[in-house]
């Protein structure tokens, strides 16, 4: 479990999935993927998350504000093996609720969640990425310190070319490496 000032990010309980599952089917948290989630595929796209983490050793975590929402949404980081032009990478993911946003979640939650890949896991390198007209994602991307070559933007692979949301910016941070 990872605490912050406001947040814990915890293993995924039982009643997760249903809440997810709210969250995954709302038009406007979906706004800039396909399309939103039945309940069968958010269930089936958590039980997938879930056992990648297994395997990994990390992966996204349930995020809770107490005293608020025992889950306001997802976010951690993931393996990617293939798939997009960056992989393979450690992919920083985020997806909070629409009632929860705005209010800097997503932002402290990527931090602690990006200090558990580093110090704990070793990682040397996150990526994010978004399609280019996601705002508030590329401004959470900002505000953690990332950087974005334009070079690097691409046609998410996922998509059909032409498809409105195709075009992606990739956003990376480099662990610092402390020198004495």
């Amino acid at each position: 479990m990872l605490v912050t000032e406001r947040l814990m990010l915890r293993p995924w309980w039982d009643d997760d999935f249903e809440r997810m599952a709210a969250i995954n089917a709302d038009p406007e948290v979906m706004r800039y993927f396909p399309g939103p989630l039945s309940r069968q595929e958010s269930d089936k796209a958590l039980a997938r998350m879930l056992v990648q983490a297994m395997n990994d050793g990390f992966g996204p975590w349930a995020v809770e504000a107490p005293r608020v929402s025992p889950l306001i949404g997802r976010v951690g980081a993931r393996r990617v093996k293939d798939g997009l032009p960056c992989a393979p990478c450690v992919e920083l993911v985020w997806r909070i609720g629409q009632p929860w946003w705005g209010q800097g979640y997503a932002t402290e939650a990527a931090r602690a969640a990006i200090g558990d890949v580093f110090e704990v896991h070793g990682v040397d390198e996150v990526v994010a990425c978004t399609t280019v007209e996601n705002a508030a994602s590329r401004r959470v991307m900002e505000k953690l310190g990332m950087s974005r070559d334009p070079a690097e933007d691409f046609d998410h692979p996922g998509l059909p070319e032409g498809h409105p949301l195709a075009r992606h910016v990739l956003y990376r941070l480099k662990r610092l490496v402390r020198r004495y």
